[in-house]
């Protein structure tokens, strides 16, 4: 049977915060390899060494990344994030997608037409986009789409008035825009 780590604790918390390095055997430089204040499983400790041998001891940067268990591309990433943000740029980002990749600007478009020739709720517009546009989706998912398409709306109207106003002189120009 494995022997339980030394700071369990600790490895509980790096994996919680996402700072628990994938790989620590990887690492293989002496100060990690030591038992001692620097610890190999703790990603953005070995992550800020790496850059401080490279730039501080002038260690090659293919070497540096080779003795903590990184690629160069790491390297140079690390670098880019530490320098544009430091410290906190050496903390994992957020994975998974970044925005409504699924609901495209065509299905929201659907949506809101839709929307404007029957009240129907989440779960019954989910089953409509998956057999118009054989997509799967979480309600949750087409309520926020929703939600920002008719936030624009509203913005969109709004900077349209001020356009109008301004060109239009008068408030019955606005009242007939499509707003």
């Amino acid at each position: 049977m494995a022997r339980a780590p030394k700071n369990d604790s600790k490895l509980r918390s790096l994996r919680a915060h996402g700072t628990l390095h994938p790989h620590p055997e990887d690492v293989t430089d002496s100060d990690f390899c030591a038992d001692g204040f620097f610890d190999r499983n703790d990603f953005v400790q070995v992550k800020y060494e790496m850059l401080r041998r490279a730039r501080v001891d002038g260690v090659p940067i293919s070497r540096a990344a080779a003795v903590f268990g990184l690629s160069r591309v790491a390297f140079y990433e690390a670098r880019s994030r530490f320098e544009s943000d430091g410290l906190v740029g050496l903390l994992p980002r957020k994975r998974g997608p970044r925005r409504a990749h699924k609901l495209s600007p065509k299905v929201v478009q659907f949506l809101l037409e839709t929307l404007n020739n029957e009240p129907l709720d989440s779960a019954s517009l989910v089953k409509l986009i998956g057999r118009r546009f054989k997509i799967s989706v979480h309600q949750r998912s087409v309520e926020r789409a929703l939600e920002r398409a008719k936030k624009k709306q509203r913005g969109d109207c709004a900077t349209a008035a001020r356009g109008v106003t301004v060109l239009a002189g008068s408030r019955r120009a606005v009242a007939e825009s499509s707003c």
